[in-house]
């Protein structure tokens, strides 16, 4: 993504995998998206109430049609 024009068409949500399950949603993503929150100068994400929270918000984002 550049930063001199943003796109107008929204990528996101992308369609749920028919059988509930999309391989790229892992445990790994979800470190790693904790890791970078972190690195960015956020409190670290330690709990297992926390993580939940992150994967909640982003399972939301990646694909609820409800906006």
């Amino acid at each position: 993504m550049t930063h001199r024009r943003l796109p107008t068409a929204a990528n996101y949500p992308v369609p749920t995998p028919a059988n509930g399950q999309d391989p790229r949603f892992t445990h790994g993503l979800l470190f790693d998206i904790a890791r970078r929150i972190e690195d960015a100068g956020f409190p670290p994400i330690t709990t297992g109430h926390d993580l939940v929270r992150l994967m909640e918000t982003l399972y939301v984002f990646c694909y609820s049609e409800d906006r």
